[in-house]
């Protein structure tokens, strides 16, 4: 047990309350038991990514990195974990992070014996990096990014930062705003690279069809002939706003970020039919509201591809936006509201290449009747989006040089990304 492990321990107990209502799931593996492991034969790469999105950024470099090392993806939210589970299985190790108690971490490193370690965007849990330091095992973070909301914060326990930024081989950061704020926080200048976003390589190109669409649809009971809009990772009172904007004769699908807030989406979207209900055989298909509630998890790119027009959520209250780039790499005209903090560079760049269209909550209603009646500005926004997506991409096989670089053995020497410090 050492100083962090007596701040954490009351600091469990107080907010105990909290974690326990969510019905946390996986405690022995939170705890640092992972599954029986095989024995080593090749080298080992874990990246850990806290939940969907850190998890779904890293759908290209996996498949890079295999052909050189032994892949453990880790996650931290019980729908993190089913997303890497769906996405990596076949080609990789799917774990639960530990807890960051010294003894969880040391028994998941015994267990799992990695060579280097890659932490996507702001995974920097101290005793983790401590010891991963203390046995040679290079950690970088990938991906990385700070907000300025999250940089105030981490300002007043710089000293803290710092010690375990000077730890890490690399800080591998989106874009040069991100790369200051690690620099700031003592990051040592010589060790922060700009490698760009691998949210835009997280997205395979846009598909005529999405396998399982159309039996959503038909679960559903959507009416294909007229159009639906579909609105992704919607956040407290955005139902309740999309349901008054929606267009008069026009559907709405609406998909919460959060499952704790499935009822409460419900009873925003008057007569919805609630996927769930429909597959337990105790609600019909179709809706005479034309309101339908996606109440799973890892379906809303099925209902992404559905769409007609999408909204992301979670940006047009007091939360900092959500992942734009998925259905914009569907091909679907994407419509947002003004907090975006948390995607900010995303959306600054879809919005350079006029493939986005940001709006206040005031102005959807006619946002959205404009854009149903004209495909032109559908199109036109599709086309800068798709543009954008394909001059961005390039971060999964910049972080894929910098990661087998570090391993042991005749892989290579380390490379640096061509952007280099930024």
């Amino acid at each position: 047990m050492n100083a962090l492990d007596l701040l954490y321990i009351p600091l469990a107990l107080v907010t105990a309350p909290k974690w326990a209502s969510k019905r946390r799931r996986g405690w022995r593996e939170r705890m640092g038991h992972t599954p029986e492991f095989p024995p080593k034969t090749r080298p080992r790469i874990v990246l850990h990514a806290v939940s969907v999105g850190e998890v779904s950024a890293l759908r290209q470099l996996v498949p890079l990195l295999t052909p050189h090392a032994e892949v453990i993806v880790t996650a931290t939210t019980d729908t993190g974990l089913a997303r890497a589970h769906a996405l990596f299985d076949s080609g990789a190790t799917v774990l639960r992070y530990p807890l960051d108690f010294s003894w969880c971490v040391a028994r998941f490193l015994d267990a799992v014996k990695p060579d280097v370690v890659g932490l996507v965007e702001l995974e920097l849990w101290p005793n983790f990096v401590d010891a991963c330091a203390a046995r040679g095992i290079p950690a970088c973070i990938i991906n990385g990014r700070l907000s300025e909301r999250s940089f105030r914060g981490y300002r007043h326990i710089r000293g803290f930062i710092e010690r375990r930024l000077r730890k890490l081989r690399a800080v591998c950061v989106q874009d040069s705003e991100y790369a200051a704020r690690f620099r700031a926080l003592g990051a040592p200048a010589d060790r922060v690279l700009v490698t760009g976003s691998m949210k835009w390589d997280s997205v395979p190109p846009a598909p005529t069809t999405v396998e399982g669409a159309a039996e959503l649809a038909q679960q559903f009971g959507i009416d294909r002939t007229r159009p639906l809009i579909v609105a992704g990772s919607t956040g407290p009172d955005e139902e309740a706003l999309l349901h008054a904007a929606c267009p008069p004769g026009v559907q709405l699908l609406c998909a919460p970020r959060k499952p704790e807030r499935f009822d409460e989406a419900e009873r925003a979207l008057p007569g919805c039919v609630r996927l769930t209900h429909l597959r337990a055989g105790t609600a019909s298909p179709g809706s005479a509201t034309g309101r339908f509630l996606l109440d799973t998890i890892g379906e809303l790119r099925k209902a992404y591809a559905l769409a007609d027009v999408v909204v992301v959520g979670r940006s047009f209250g007091m939360l900092h936006g959500s992942d734009p780039v998925e259905p914009a790499a569907l091909a679907k005209p994407v419509v947002i509201g003004p907090a975006v903090a948390d995607f900010a560079q995303v959306v600054a760049a879809l919005e350079r290449h006029r493939g986005i269209c940001r709006v206040e909550a005031a102005g959807l209603p006619g946002v959205l009747a404009d854009l149903l009646a004209d495909a032109g500005k559908r199109a036109a926004l599709v086309r800068g989006a798709l543009e954008c997506i394909a001059a961005e991409a390039g971060a999964s096989r910049r972080h894929e040089e910098l990661l087998t670089g570090l391993l042991p053995g005749p892989v290579r020497p380390p490379t640096m990304p061509a952007n280099g410090t930024g």
